[in-house]
């Protein structure tokens, strides 16, 4: 009998039940941090909500780092003791380096060990949904190829949207001019983020609170048929945002539950402190969305 497909993936995937990892014998790779003056390993030494609090009190940026190549050699060289075909699922390209690091370690196990190196477009909720599919079709099929199908289908039902308050983080990553990041800061103005094909792009500006949540309940309509979803925060409490969110959607969408969360140090590199967000798997039965993917405004 051919030997169990063998799932790897990062520290940035938020698995909404831990135990999933254990239960799928999923190995997860830790991503570093590095921030004023020293680097942590994300879910080794560093606590994810004490990260968050201290994040906003200092102006320093952290920086995501990939794993290094020899960490994936010797995840690879251990696994491919035990079988012969390895599924390494990772944060977006486009986003990181780790799935390029993870691509280049695959060379020095080739011709023992078949590994392919998967592009989620993803990183957090649907990052571990992506993972999570992967693991559970392993237990019954035997084909990197037929899993790796299963999981394009996937991608194109994982959905996300999110609201900065610190605007130097969509500076950073291009999605604002320096510029553009002054006369937000001085208009008290607020991007929302979306990803689109593995890229984290800006949608358009709110000013408040209360305009967020009108994005985000705008977003939740488009869904006919909610499989999984995750309200993210910045904090472990309740936001009063995050609050007032809830109660819209329970007015829009009857018997549900929200399913709250604070986000990962990973997704803060990107997003900032304070900054809240929403993650989306559609089911996959589901009649289509009612309008295009999201348009990007084009900056002033």
């Amino acid at each position: 009998m051919p030997s169990k497909v063998k799932i790897v993936t990062d520290s940035s995937a938020h698995f909404s039940d831990p135990e999933l990892v254990e239960r799928y014998d999923i190995t997860v790779v830790p991503l570093s941090i590095r921030w004023r003056g020293r680097t942590y390993q994300e879910g080794i030494d560093l606590d994810p909500a004490d990260f968050l609090a201290q994040l906003g009190n200092y102006p320093d940026l952290p920086e995501l780092l990939p794993p290094s190549l020899e960490t994936f050699q010797a995840v690879y060289t251990r696994l491919a003791r035990h079988t012969d075909r390895i599924l390494s699922i990772h944060l977006s390209h486009a986003m990181h380096a780790t799935g390029k690091v993870a691509q280049a370690a695959t060379q020095s196990l080739l011709g023992r060990c078949t590994i392919s190196v998967f592009d989620s477009k993803n990183i957090g909720l649907g990052l571990a949904l992506v993972v999570e599919e992967a693991a559970r079709l392993a237990e019954t099929c035997d084909s990197l190829d037929e899993i790796v199908r299963a999981l394009r289908k996937q991608l194109t039902r994982l959905y996300a949207i999110f609201s900065l308050e610190r605007l130097i983080y969509a500076e950073r990553y291009g999605l604002l001019s320096h510029a553009q990041r002054l006369l937000g800061e001085l208009l008290g103005i607020r991007p929302i983020l979306t990803i689109e094909e593995g890229e984290l792009l800006a949608m358009e500006k709110v000013r408040n609170s209360a305009q967020t949540v009108d994005k985000f309940v705008e977003f939740m309509l488009e869904f006919t048929n909610v499989e999984r979803l995750l309200l993210l925060q910045g904090t472990t409490q309740p936001t009063e945002q995050t609050t007032m969110l809830i109660e819209r959607l329970s007015l829009e969408f009857a018997q549900r539950d929200y399913p709250t969360a604070l986000y990962q140090p990973s997704l803060a590199c990107y997003l900032g402190p304070h900054a809240s967000g929403i993650m989306v798997c559609e089911a996959p039965l589901s009649l289509e969305r009612r309008r295009q993917p999201y348009k990007v405004e084009e900056q002033e």
